[in-house]
């Protein structure tokens, strides 16, 4: 992955993730943060 894709895909990232907070509040940021951290421990488990 070159840096701009990187940036780009950063960005993106960002943008809906404040649009989520505008839209949403963090009601939903709390949940995938914990179904993120969940899929961490998942693929922990199978390193």
């Amino acid at each position: 992955m070159t840096n701009p894709i990187a940036a780009v895909l950063g960005a993106l990232i960002l943008i809906a993730l404040a649009i989520d907070v505008a839209f949403y509040e963090t009601e939903h940021l709390l949940f995938l943060a914990r179904k993120f951290a969940d899929l961490l421990e998942w693929l922990a488990f199978w390193r």
